[in-house]
């Protein structure tokens, strides 16, 4: 089998109704974590590590992944808007987000 098609296996696997609902909830919950000062993108992963423990290996990482990726993404959206930095990876965005979002740039610093 060539490399070429087990990247379209890999890929098609990953286009399944069951992985892209996995993939969209897991995500909006990981932004809910970041987006709560106090809730890290670690901690979110170590709370739902105990719910995928009876998964399957692949569904389990991709949900812990997800969490992670949107809760640093969700962090970045309170240090930006309110000065406080919802994951500490997030700390750097206040000192040039939140001065955007004074000038009116909010929409610009978010992107």
């Amino acid at each position: 089998m060539t490399q070429l098609a087990m990247l379209g296996d890999a890929f098609a696997s990953l286009m399944t109704v069951s992985t892209l609902f996995n993939v969209a909830w897991a995500t909006l919950l990981g932004i809910i974590i970041g987006a709560l000062p106090g809730l890290t993108a670690t901690m979110g992963v170590a709370l739902m590590t105990t719910l995928t423990y009876r998964m399957q290996p692949d569904a389990a990482i991709q949900i812990l992944i997800c969490i992670y990726v949107g809760a640093i993404y969700g962090g970045s959206r309170s240090a930006i808007l309110l000065n406080i930095p919802g994951t500490p990876a997030s700390a750097c965005s206040t000192l040039d987000g939140y001065p955007l979002a004074r000038r009116g740039e909010a929409g610009r610093a978010m992107g």
